[in-house]
């Protein structure tokens, strides 16, 4: 198993609104996307718009639009400047706040793309973003408005659209989770593998549950973006490959941690294609992998250990679930003082609202190591999807918790 290859979430359901909104009172049938450059160093951190695009249709929630299902170590909120009223939220992570944490950024500022997709207002909006560090406090805020009428706001997705496939249709197209698999590293000739290794990838996910009981509730489709050359870069061994996602291995100095930094360029091929949650296959045997919550997973897709990854990837990326499994504890993310935003950790800080009903009733227990510790940091079984590739199935605690935020987006 791999150190961070995806940055790690919690699950508590927050209710930041009681009225009943209805989206086509705020917004129209179409996205925002919104770029930001996150920058500084672990002492200060500065948040900058870069720029705003238009694309044809919204492919996300229209339900509960001001609620969080997980608390993220990011947060964005739209306000209405009219009204006032929080009429739309979202939660992430992020590469630059892992990034953060490194030795890298004791002595050096950087600069990451960061992407992020609203709603399309039908007025002025004020979007604030906030970032937090791993004691839950706020380390980087700003707030910018947006004028939907603002003739600089670019479109996208309307013409030359990356040819895609679709691999299975949801049973209910407004109410379902819509998924995206992206080729990275493959050339044109190559794309009919990309198709069954996207086919491999979505059976392997499906045999899981809760996701093979709630199948029906996804939209997947296969995009299928060429690249000039084959592989991925691996700069460890002076290889740099023209890619379309300009993915590498090697970040943060971890060999098997394959990430992309170029964002924007991600989901300027995905503009025009249903999509609102992105699993990245690359073109390679050699393992790694990585993933941010409410970003992007990205998999290594032919190897020995590529269906178990993908999974515990998606686990990552859609589900906020965190690593189960110790990794030296040096350079920790979980703190006494503070509850793991994850499901699937505690710290018992604050154990409320976690798996504390399948204890009650014994399904499940407080089992120590997690989230890279020995000690100090719990999960709710032995072994688990998260914790290894062995282990087949996820744990009870990491099914109920997925069960919750399918809910969540689909009903």
């Amino acid at each position: 198993m791999m150190r961070r290859l995806l940055l790690l979430p919690l699950f508590v359901l927050m209710m930041t609104s009681t009225w009943a909104q209805r989206f086509e009172d705020y917004f129209e049938d179409r996205t925002l996307r919104i770029d930001y450059s996150f920058s500084g160093n672990y002492k200060r951190q500065q948040l900058y718009v870069d720029e705003l695009v238009s694309l044809p249709r919204w492919y996300g929630r229209r339900t509960r639009l001001s609620e969080l299902p997980l608390k993220g170590n990011g947060q964005l909120t739209v306000k209405s400047k009219r009204t006032g009223l929080v009429i739309y939220r979202h939660s992430f992570s992020s590469l630059f706040q892992e990034w953060l944490a490194t030795k890298e950024a004791k002595h050096t500022q950087k600069s990451f793309e960061n992407v992020f997709l609203i709603p399309f207002p039908k007025e002025p909006v004020d979007i604030t973003v906030e970032l937090r560090d791993y004691h839950d406090q706020i380390s980087a805020t700003m707030t910018h408005s947006v004028d939907p009428d603002d003739i600089l706001i670019r479109k996208a997705g309307e013409q030359l659209v990356t040819p895609y496939v679709t691999l299975q249709q949801s049973a209910d197209s407004s109410h379902c989770i819509h998924v995206a698999y992206v080729a990275e590293g493959y050339q044109q000739h190559e794309m009919k593998t990309f198709l069954e290794d996207c086919k491999t990838a979505m059976e392997s996910l499906f045999q899981h549950e809760p996701f093979r009981q709630m199948q029906d509730r996804f939209n997947m489709v296969a995009v299928m973006s060429p690249s000039a050359e084959s592989g991925t870069s691996e700069p460890s061994k002076g290889i740099w490959k023209n890619t379309v996602l300009g993915t590498h291995f090697d970040t943060f100095y971890s060999d098997r941690y394959l990430t992309t930094l170029h964002l924007k360029r991600l989901h300027d091929v995905l503009a025009g294609i249903p999509y609102e949650h992105i699993i990245i296959l690359v073109n390679t045997d050699h393992y790694g992998g990585g993933g941010i919550y409410n970003s992007y997973n990205l998999t290594y897709a032919h190897g020995d250990r590529f269906r178990p990854v993908v999974v515990h990837e998606f686990g990552h990326s859609f589900g906020g679930l965190g690593d189960e499994y110790p990794y030296g504890d040096s350079d920790p993310m979980y703190f006494a003082d503070t509850e793991p935003w994850e499901p699937n950790l505690t710290t018992k800080h604050d154990f409320n609202g976690k798996w504390e009903n399948l204890v009650k009733v014994g399904k499940a227990g407080l089992v120590e190591g997690g989230g890279y510790l020995s000690k100090g940091v719990w999960r709710g079984f032995d072994n688990c999807r998260m914790r290894t590739n062995e282990e087949p199935e996820f744990c009870l605690v990491c099914k109920q918790a997925l069960i919750r935020l399918i809910d969540f987006y689909t009903k």
